[in-house]
């Protein structure tokens, strides 16, 4: 039956039979998710599409999913928003992209493959004002360039720079160099290509994940916030190799650096300072950032949302089988929003306080150490240098050394786990508990840990 109303998340986490779905974090009861798409805040609302394959738990013949919230804590799924179009651009899939507001009108950018074995090219497609209902024409706004140093392309992001908007692609080049190609984007149907912009052979050298890529996968390009009043750039990408088998091995990356405007074209130049990993999870891929509207000081705020997929168990964890998962009939989560910031010229990730809404009961500490339900949060303050552990029955899944005032968040939300860490990057981590298996956080040494329950607040 197709879907042709909102359905509120708390009524499909209420009534899921899997204990390993989550409760808190928004996604359809059946059916595969990966890449958060399309993540933007208009008409009072955020918004998170996503790839999605409604029909099983595999990748394939993928549409763009929908979730909508107004505080990022009560969400709603809505109907399909794209779907792959029998005989256009996207008849192989509607893949990665963005969704920007174009002269008042909602508007989506995403890359769409033909099921010919064709490259991946820009499909525009328009929505309604609540973002609800989008018509698709085909409309190819820029197809594979001309240039044989490039042959990969894929996943668009848009950006503005001096008051123009701009946009990248993620790229291969025949020497096996990641890059992002730059676009000019006067009118969105009809991109400018203005040729490779950036690659892994960047100032901050060889030796970074980031720069050890073949494809620079779902780049985001952003203005956050610096810890000492000012602001820098961040580039970030998921970072794929030939051999890749959706392990992601590199994972996600990230580039610090300036952005100025060319002396003679006047267009965008990035120049990287620093890189580095940008989830210390092997679960975690594909991320997209929107660039929300600054705070009343003047600094810029953003929103990452991420994907955690499903597998089958890496770095010595338990996970599931494709034939687990094919039963359980669902695959992938989404991570909880997330915020961004330098400090002390590091990326720092950390949780929206919009999650704090969550908390439902203080639950009891004792002796250094908490046990979490299926749906919980530890909060984790060291007084004096101390090691945190968090385990799961007998497997240790994460062992921090805190020094004096740092904090570790550890929430918890069913299968799937997330760790922030003050000043540091975060942990994604898909978790699969059996039964009397215990997931708690403990300390050896002077720490505050504040504990609770976690549950979706009546709205």
């Amino acid at each position: 039956m197709t879907q042709t109303v909102a359905i509120p998340f708390a009524h499909t986490a209420a009534t899921h039979p899997d204990p390993a779905f989550p409760r808190l974090h928004p996604r359809p009861a059946q059916g595969w998710i990966n890449d958060p798409n399309g993540v933007c805040r208009l008409g009072g609302r955020y918004h998170v599409f996503f790839q999605f394959n409604p029909e099983s738990a595999r990748h394939h013949r993928i549409q763009w999913g929908h979730v909508s919230s107004a505080d990022l804590v009560h969400w709603e799924e809505h109907p399909v928003a794209l779907k792959p179009q029998d005989g256009g651009p996207d008849d192989y899939g509607c893949w990665t992209g963005v969704v920007t507001d174009d002269d008042g009108v909602p508007t989506a950018a995403y890359s769409g493959v033909r099921a010919d074995g064709g490259v991946s090219q820009v499909v525009i497609a328009r929505g309604s004002a609540d973002l609800v209902d989008w018509t698709q024409d085909g409309h190819v706004a820029a197809s594979m360039p001309e240039d044989p140093q490039v042959t990969a392309v894929r996943d668009p992001f848009m950006f503005r720079f001096q008051g123009v908007r701009y946009a990248v692609q993620g790229a291969g080049l025949a020497d096996g160099r990641a890059a992002l190609l730059l676009y000019r984007v006067e009118d969105v149907r009809s991109w400018e290509y203005l040729g490779i912009w950036l690659t892994t052979d960047n100032p901050v050298g060889p030796g970074h994940a980031v720069n050890r890529a073949e494809i620079w996968e779902c780049p985001q390009l952003v203005r956050i916030p610096d810890s000492d009043g000012g602001e820098a750039w961040l580039a970030m990408f998921s970072l794929w190799q030939k051999d890749d088998d959706h392990e992601h091995a590199l994972g996600v990356g990230h580039l610090v650096g300036t952005m100025t405007a060319d002396p003679k074209t006047g267009l965008p130049v990035f120049t990287a300072g620093s890189a580095g990993t940008s989830d210390l999870g092997r679960d975690f891929y594909a991320p997209q950032i929107t660039q929300l509207g600054d705070a009343p000081d003047g600094s810029p705020r953003v929103l990452l949302s991420g994907w955690a997929n499903e597998g089958p168990g890496r770095d010595g964890r338990r996970g599931r089988s494709q034939a687990e998962i094919d039963n359980a009939g669902w695959a992938g989560v989404l991570t909880h929003p997330r915020s961004l910031r330098l400090v002390d010229g590091a990326l720092e990730v950390a949780p929206f306080d919009a999650v704090d809404a969550y908390r439902a009961q203080e639950l009891t500490v004792r002796g250094g150490a908490v046990t979490l339900p299926a749906q919980g949060e530890a909060a984790v303050v060291a007084r004096s240098t101390a090691t945190v552990t968090v385990r799961l029955g007998d497997l240790e899944l994460l062992c921090e050394e805190l020094g004096a005032g740092e904090e570790l968040r550890v929430f918890v939300d069913a299968s799937l786990l997330e760790v922030y860490r003050s000043g540091q990057v975060a942990t994604t981590l898909r978790i699969y508990p059996v039964d009397g298996e215990e997931l708690r956080v403990e300390s050896d040494g002077e720490v505050l840990i504040s504990a609770w329950r976690l549950a979706l607040p009546e709205a």
